[in-house]
């Protein structure tokens, strides 16, 4: 018989063993590191300046604040809350959060309002509003010393147009009238700031679907009745925006009405960091000057703050967005 193939056969053939195979881990995961080493090196730079001169300033003043000091050498007086106590105690700058109130009211109740009717209006089809909305942003535009400049020859007694066109309603020297005073920085300030809130304000007016008005126009609504009830609601986000940029530049004017009037005459006119300017590098009471300074800070943070969770809570939290873990 011929041998059997099957008896012939090697029978010393190495078989593979099977090694459990490791998954790898996903793309997303092995890369995590690496993404997060790069996002790190972008915001160093923008950390760095942040902390620099934003952080730092705030923790210097908090802590100059504390003590009775002149700016020269290391301060050594500790006062404790004083500087706070004498701020709050103190008529002029009593009349510093009086007078920003009375801006925040007058912004709100004319200057906004005016810039919104405005900025409908341009937003209507008129011949050459590419001009007009030209010249109404134009002021914001020049820096608020410039602008100060302007108005001081504008408002020049016996020389300026302004004081001459004022005289002629029977108010003179407006900008040295304590009576008159606050008005005409307010003239000033919205003559500045008008054209800016008008952009806003068009520029929500143009992201509004033109099909929403057409239909309540078809339905029979009034010009008025589709600004009232389509146009305002869907200005809502410009609107909040604008009036939170508005308090806040209030709190913090201080460039325009340093030039203009020095915050004068009798304290008129002066602002918290007018007030603070003057004491700071005038009469070299940094301590005190700081203790306003961390005042106008927290004031500003604390409205911010409530601002934006109260007032814009719907608007933050469309713009908040999740990312899940893959």
């Amino acid at each position: 018989m011929s041998p059997s193939p099957v008896t012939n056969q090697r029978r010393d053939v190495a078989v593979p063993e099977l090694v459990p195979a490791v998954p790898a881990a996903p793309r997303g995961r092995r890369d995590r590191p690496r993404g997060l080493v790069t996002i790190a090196l972008f915001l160093a730079p923008a950390l760095v300046l942040f902390l620099l001169l934003v952080i730092a300033p705030i923790l210097v003043a908090g802590y100059a604040s504390m003590f009775k000091w002149n700016g020269f050498g290391l301060p050594e007086d500790y006062v404790g809350l004083d500087n706070f106590t004498r701020a709050f105690g103190d008529p002029v700058f009593q009349g510093d959060l009086w007078r920003a109130g009375i801006l925040i009211v007058l912004s709100l109740l004319i200057q906004l309002p005016a810039s919104l009717g405005l900025a409908m209006l341009l937003n209507q089809p008129l011949r050459g509003r590419s001009v007009y909305r030209l010249l109404f942003f134009a002021p914001y535009v020049l820096s608020e010393v410039t602008t100060a400049v302007l108005f001081t020859l504008v408002f020049s007694p016996n020389r300026g147009l302004g004081d001459a066109l004022s005289g002629l309603l029977g108010v003179e020297a407006v900008f040295a009238d304590p009576d008159t005073v606050l008005f005409a920085l307010f003239l000033v300030i919205s003559w500045k700031y008008f054209g800016f809130h008008m952009i806003l304000y068009l520029a929500g007016r143009q992201n509004i679907p033109r099909e929403l008005t057409e239909a309540a126009t078809t339905d029979g609504a009034t010009s008025w009745q589709v600004f009232r009830h389509v146009t305002l609601p869907l200005l809502g986000p410009t609107i909040r925006i604008s009036v939170f940029l508005s308090v806040i530049g209030t709190i913090q004017l201080f460039d325009m009405v340093w030039v203009l009037t020095g915050g004068g005459p009798i304290h008129a006119s002066e602002t918290m960091a007018v007030t603070m300017f003057q004491h700071g590098f005038r009469r070299f009471e940094v301590g005190y000057a700081s203790a306003i300074s961390i005042i106008m800070f927290l004031l500003s943070l604390v409205f911010a703050l409530f601002y934006q969770r109260v007032v814009m809570r719907r608007d933050t939290e469309g713009a908040i967005t999740t990312r899940g873990v893959q």
